[in-house]
């Protein structure tokens, strides 16, 4: 349902409630190993944490968390549907689940995705109204209103009311949604000045620009967004999530292969790894594109590192199994051409 671009995941852990019972230093250590990939740590950590209290809202929204980005739908939605039944007046675990109904909608037949949609617009409507400050849970809700049909309750005047929302303390926001409703209205002009007016009201941040490079993309203008997304890149001084973004607009583009290797490779070597783009991911990502440029071994050592961070990411699945099949592809190739 909803894109990566759109999906700005919270850094930090969601204030401690009354229902929340890790302490802070165990918060602070899940959170940490979020950031840095260690899936399969992060759910150890929440695994003792849960023993001691299974009602620990704030540990089943952290491990729903983990979930959603190894892309394990049901049991994300599982963890988060628990932590709303025990804390149903947080905001941000609302938007998580319905975050985790958004990841699964884009994975099943179009009857179901019908189906799942209602429940995420209850969610992200829930988050908006126990939060009406929260720019996150607000510029998901109105994403949704833009791009779903009004059969579901989507509609770009509900879109519009949510940007007015965000224009009084997240601007930037605001102009990625109207953005959004714009691009979604084949209005591509009006699209594109908004990026641009949000490229400056965010003060030329790296992910404005990498927004834009994504929005070129689409429109398969590849001088313009590839100058974007270099651009963008000068402007990441920490070689953070949005160098990542950057590559995987340059994968998706199928151009510029080598200047992807090099930000992904510098993005998993710095200091600013995110929950925002789990390092396990773009190792598996880099897998698949060395692979891609006939570095299988270069590619075998990316999946390996991406299995030692999180050994059930569906997603890694999926990248050896193709990289099994193009490897199959070649030697058939050769073996006709003998």
């Amino acid at each position: 349902m909803l894109t990566g671009t759109a999906l700005l995941c919270a850094l930090a852990v969601a204030p401690a409630t009354t229902f929340a019972a890790m302490s802070r230093e165990r918060a602070d250590a899940v959170t940490s190993a979020l950031n840095r990939g260690q899936a399969d740590e992060t759910l150890q950590l929440l695994d003792v944490a849960l023993k001691e209290d299974p009602n620990d809202a704030q540990a089943l929204n952290l491990q729903c968390r983990v979930f959603y980005a190894e892309e394990r739908w049901d049991d994300a939605i599982a963890a988060c549907s628990r932590a709303v039944q025990i804390d149903g007046k947080n905001s941000s675990y609302h938007m998580w689940l319905g975050r985790a109904y958004g990841g699964k909608a884009q994975h099943v037949a179009l009857i179901t995705a019908y189906k799942l949609a209602k429940l995420i617009r209850v969610e992200f409507e829930a988050a908006a109204n126990l939060d009406p400050k929260n720019g996150e849970a607000l510029s998901d809700l109105g994403e949704f209103y833009a791009e779903a049909p009004g059969l579901v309750g989507g509609g770009s005047d509900k879109a519009e009311a949510v940007a007015k929302q965000l224009d009084g303390f997240a601007p930037v926001r605001a102009f990625e949604l109207r953005a959004q409703i714009a691009e979604g209205n084949k209005d591509y002009v009006t699209a594109e000045k908004l990026l641009r007016a949000k490229i400056s009201a965010s003060h030329s941040s790296a992910q404005s620009w990498m927004d834009l490079g994504s929005f070129y993309l689409r429109r398969e203008l590849w001088d313009d967004m590839l100058g974007s997304v270099e651009t963008g890149a000068g402007a990441d001084h920490d070689h953070g999530p949005p160098l990542a973004d950057g590559a995987a607009t340059l994968v998706k583009a199928r151009r510029e292969p080598k200047l992807a290797i090099a930000w992904m490779r510098a993005y998993l070597a710095s200091d600013a790894l995110s929950e925002e783009a789990p390092a396990f991911a773009v190792h598996a990502r880099l897998g698949t594109l060395l692979n891609q440029q006939g570095d299988p071994n270069g590619a075998q050592k990316e999946f390996a590192a991406a299995r030692a961070l999180a050994k059930d990411y569906a997603g890694l699945q999926a990248a050896e199994r193709a990289a099994q099949l193009r490897t199959e592809g070649k030697r058939a190739e050769g073996a006709l051409g003998r």
